[in-house]
């Protein structure tokens, strides 16, 4: 170590040598180092002031930063999964003209944080004011429970019952954005679009999962992001749909009927225009499911898609048709209708005595339930199944509804000859109104397959040859003539030619055997009959006309009116023409078809 001099004694001696005073020397040389110490003192200070300063600065970023971190993070208690794994994206559903049948709409939801309240009881008292279905005390107590620091009170405000809660000036009460399901058109469509509800939820954002209807069958694709700009384009057509359920529902309760359906289908795309099935819901307050009782008596239950019927005469197209299909019969044989078809214990008879013999027309003019049993008789069981089969009777409806493929026909337990009688006219065999419309569809447009669809088709189905496109042309004659000369004479309508069949189908009873005066009336309709375009299937549920001295339930008094006026109102929707029935007659004669003779 090298020690510094106090004195620098070279330069003292020096400075008396030259006569110098050496004291002044010994006086800068403490100068000196007293201010080098001052120097070394004040650095010191400095770097001392600096480390500290750092170090407050240091504790205000930490402490900012974490005031923001929270005031940007949710409340732990929510336990309801973090916002980042939650989506409420969901695509819009649109008609065939691009008008709007459900979207999301930004919304609210209302939750507390206790320990942030002032006054939970007021609280509680001005909350059940604006909810009439919160109880205050119950509410007050859930407030003030020391072990509940998080709690959901609704999941969607209205913009006038958020306004409400903030005029409350709660501060721990407190608003969460999230999107909902609202469907414009209220019950518009109900059965069709289903509903949806909130799945995993957060304080900001909450997940929209279908529940029943298109929004169930398609929720995948109205999730994924990259097809969120994409709406869903079904094939119904919002005025159509409203025109039919306005007219089936009038008919309802002036036939003061349990429920009724519609569906009406394009026969050469498949193309679901309209379905309805009352009693229906509105989807923005979709009811609960129903824990007892019968499925059938829920305003959820889908009577054209869910419902399996035994549905009637309407079933003796098919019979008809397989037998002209198969060469056995001709439009003028005539079949045996002699009264009653004795079958071991059981007999087969008809409305009324049609006489000895009728021909195949006549037995579907007249609706002969022995002449249609006989001509299936030729024809056996197993013909009959594989026909059935083709038309997809024996099969749940391939429809894009998330019900349809949980509801399956009722079969026979064994196809007995008996069995093939009975189901050529309708029991025996349970079937839906949508698998209907689409059998008949097949039936008159050149005999080929049609699978139903409730999305937007634009090109015509190329099915399965099921008949002959001249069996088809003959059917198409033989419904016209039904509505022309027989059970179906309510559905003549000026300017618009229809072809149909009804069917009165008596209920079966829930211990056997069939119930007295419960009715399920049909009526499958095409139009333009001679070139059709369009099926028509409307059921009543018990309906009655009761203008006459006695209640009248079958179809041609029921049902028939009510297509009839359905069809009145949405051909021209439809861009159908008018025309003569002289026309029409014209057009059948030009395809070798004779309107006016049997």
């Amino acid at each position: 170590m090298i020690r510094t001099p106090l004195r620098p004694l070279a330069r003292v001696l020096k400075a008396r040598e030259t006569g110098e005073n050496p004291d002044h020397i010994e006086q800068e040389n403490r100068r000196l180092r007293l201010e080098s110490m001052r120097d070394a003192a004040r650095s010191q200070a400095e770097g001392r002031l600096l480390t500290l300063a750092l170090l407050f600065v240091c504790g205000f970023v930490l402490l900012g930063a974490r005031m923001g971190l929270l005031a940007a993070t949710e409340p732990l208690e929510m336990s309801v999964g973090m916002v980042e794994d939650i989506s409420s994206a969901r695509a819009d559903i649109v008609d065939r003209e691009g008008r709007v049948l459900a979207t999301n709409l930004p919304t609210h939801a209302l939750y507390a944080e206790t320990r942030r309240m002032v006054d939970p009881v007021r609280a509680a008292r001005e909350l059940a004011r604006i909810f009439p279905d919160i109880d205050a005390d119950r509410m007050a107590a859930r407030f003030t429970d020391p072990q509940r620091r998080f709690i959901w009170i609704r999941t969607q405000l209205s913009p006038e019952q958020q306004q409400a809660v903030h005029d409350i000036g709660e501060p721990g009460l407190l608003f969460g954005p999230r999107d909902m399901r609202v469907y414009p058109n209220g019950r518009m469509a109900a059965h069709v679009l289903g509903g949806a509800r909130f799945g995993q939820q957060g304080v900001r954002a909450a997940e929209i999962l279908g529940v029943a209807g298109t929004e169930l069958y398609f929720d995948s694709r109205l999730r994924d992001p990259g097809q969120l700009r994409a709406p869903l384009h079904l094939s119904l057509d919002l005025t159509v749909q409203a025109t039919v359920t306005e007219v089936l529902e009038g008919g309802m309760h002036m036939l003061n009927a349990k429920g009724a359906s519609a569906v009406l289908m394009d026969v050469y795309t498949g193309e679901v225009i309209s379905l309805v099935s009352l009693p229906d819901f509105d989807p923005n307050l979709r009811p609960a499911p129903p824990t007892e009782g019968e499925p059938a008596d829920s305003p959820l239950f889908n009577r054209a898609v869910q419902g399996y019927y035994e549905l009637g005469s309407v079933m003796k197209s098919f019979a008809v048709a397989q037998a002209l299909d198969a060469g056995t019969v001709t439009p003028r044989t005539m079949i045996d209708t002699r009264g009653p078809l004795t079958w071991g214990r059981f007999r087969i008879n008809d409305f009324r005595n049609y006489g000895a013999q009728l021909s195949v027309t006549d037995v579907m003019v007249k609706s002969s339930n022995i002449g249609t049993a006989r001509i299936m008789q030729a024809l056996g069981a197993e013909a009959q199944q594989t026909f059935l089969r083709k038309f997809g009777f024996l099969d749940p409806a391939p429809i894009e509804l998330a019900e349809a493929a949980r509801s399956r026909p009722l079969l026979p337990d064994r196809w007995s000859d008996l069995s093939v009688m009975t189901i050529s006219y309708g029991h025996g065999l349970s079937t839906s109104p949508l698998a209907l419309a689409a059998g008949y569809a097949s039936l008159v447009n050149g005999g080929r397959k049609i699978q139903p669809t409730l999305l937007r088709q634009d090109n015509v189905q190329a099915g399965e040859q099921v008949i002959s496109s001249q069996t088809s042309q003959q059917m198409r004659l033989l419904l016209h003539q039904v509505v022309q000369q027989g059970t179906a004479s309510f559905a003549r309508i000026s300017g618009y030619p229809v072809g149909g069949k009804t069917g009165s189908a008596d209920k079966p009873g829930p211990r056997g055997g069939y119930m007295k005066d419960a009715v399920l009336a049909t009526f499958a309709s095409v139009f333009p009959s001679h070139d059709p375009r369009y099926v028509l299937i409307v059921t009543l549920d018990e309906g009655a006309d009761t203008t006459g001295p006695e209640p009248r339930r079958t179809a041609g008094w029921t049902a028939v009116p009510v297509s009839a006026e359905i069809t009145r109102r949405v051909a021209p929707l439809l861009d159908i023409r008018p025309m003569r029935l002289e026309a029409v007659n014209a057009a059948f004669a030009a395809t070798s078809l004779t309107p006016a003779g049997h």
